[in-house]
């Protein structure tokens, strides 16, 4: 499992979200910076579609990155071509192979899939390229076909197989079983391809891993048509903290990368997105608060700095007097645990009274009150 690759493609599936553009300066910032990090392969775009898409793939091409960087094209000839023509050093090579999509979009036959297939293929491996076959829709796909069509892939000279769950209706109990079954009939490096419709990509790319498959793919934010693919930053970390795996990717520059994407793609993070989102390591609750306060592995399982974030300890309504201590402290002040347990009920009301959380100035004004009307008693 040490020698997972990650197959970044932000730039391909993740520009595929309806309504989301990357100018081209946008597409070279995202692809250094996921170089940076440490991903392993970029899937940078669509050759054939030529004009901007084309010339953005070729100024990345050009950067002279240390990952590898892949091509997207359907199983023809002159899609591959293309991708020859922009410098990648990798293509992928999809097609159907649902009988759904094989009867209702191509309207062919399998026969015709698998010719069409290994015909790109052999064609893209005599001019030196890499070569990952992507099975677009194989969850819905016959696992004997599904199976006959990795075997040929391989025969024809591809490098992996992406095993596509198109429309994210596996279960990682599911996922784990077929992959396994996959890697025991046909000896290929798979790379799994999961989409998030029903909330399972990355549960999905795990179990795909667990049962032996070899690439994660991925974008930043889970960005990708639909409800999205498996997000980087939570297939990244759930390998590094979960089952002990450092892939060396710098996840200290997450924060960094979600932003720069989030803004690109217009799509706001979500203070709760897992990982990077500001919520991750944002405390009010008094019991949370004063666990974290006196050894943050009580509710955090990696530490902020782990993902480019900062610990917040947020007074509100369901705080405690520790936090309000620890938040003081914060500005050079030291207030007592009796001050702190006054403080304690203005701080609640006001926040039912503004329905959110209190701003730091705002604690301030509470307590400079609380100090004049001590002075006044007195």
């Amino acid at each position: 499992m040490s020698q997972i690759k990650i197959v970044d493609t932000t730039l391909r599936d993740g520009e595929q979200t309806a309504g989301v553009v990357f100018s081209k300066a946008e597409k070279i910032q995202i692809a250094r910076m996921l170089d940076e990090i440490g991903v392993h392969q970029i899937e940078a775009g669509i050759p054939v579609m030529g004009g901007d898409e084309a010339e953005a793939i070729k100024a990345i091409t050009k950067l002279g990155l240390k990952a590898s960087i892949m091509g997207w094209n359907r199983a023809v000839i002159s899609d591959v071509e293309a991708s020859l023509r922009c410098g990648v050093d990798a293509v992928a090579i999809s097609i159907s192979t649902s009988d759904i999509h094989i009867q209702y979009k191509l309207q062919k036959t399998r026969e015709w899939v698998l010719e069409s297939m290994a015909k790109a293929t052999e064609f893209a491996k005599k001019e030196g390229v890499y070569v990952s076959v992507n099975a677009e829709d194989a969850s819905r796909t016959d696992m004997d076909f599904l199976v006959q069509f990795a075997t040929i892939a391989k025969q024809a000279g591809a490098d992996r197989l992406r095993y596509c769950d198109t429309v994210g209706i596996m279960d990682p109990f599911k996922m784990y079983e077929t992959i396994k079954t996959l890697k025991e009939k046909v000896n290929i490096p798979i790379e799994m391809h999961t989409h998030n419709d029903f909330g399972m990509a990355t549960a999905n790319t795990l179990a795909g891993i667990k049962a032996g498959a070899e690439f994660a793919g991925v974008t930043v934010n889970g960005l990708g048509e639909r409800a999205g693919n498996a997000a980087l930053e939570e297939v990244i970390m759930a390998l590094k903290y979960l089952w002990n795996i450092d892939l060396g990717i710098k996840t200290e520059r997450f924060r960094e990368i979600c932003e720069y994407v989030a803004r690109a793609s217009a799509r706001p993070l979500p203070p709760s997105k897992a990982i990077v989102g500001t919520n991750v390591f944002a405390h009010e609750s008094g019991i949370h608060a004063d666990g974290v306060l006196k050894y943050t592995r009580t509710y955090e399982v990696f530490n902020p700095e782990d993902v480019g974030l900062e610990r917040q300890i947020v007074i509100g309504k369901h705080s405690g007097s520790h936090a309000i201590i620890k938040k003081f402290q914060e500005y050079g002040i030291e207030i007592s645990s009796e001050v702190a347990n006054e403080l304690l009920p203005r701080v609640r009301a006001l926040a039912v009274e503004l329905k959110r959380p209190l701003f730091d100035k705002e604690l301030m004004i509470l307590y400079q009150d609380y100090l004049k009307e001590k002075e006044y008693v007195s």
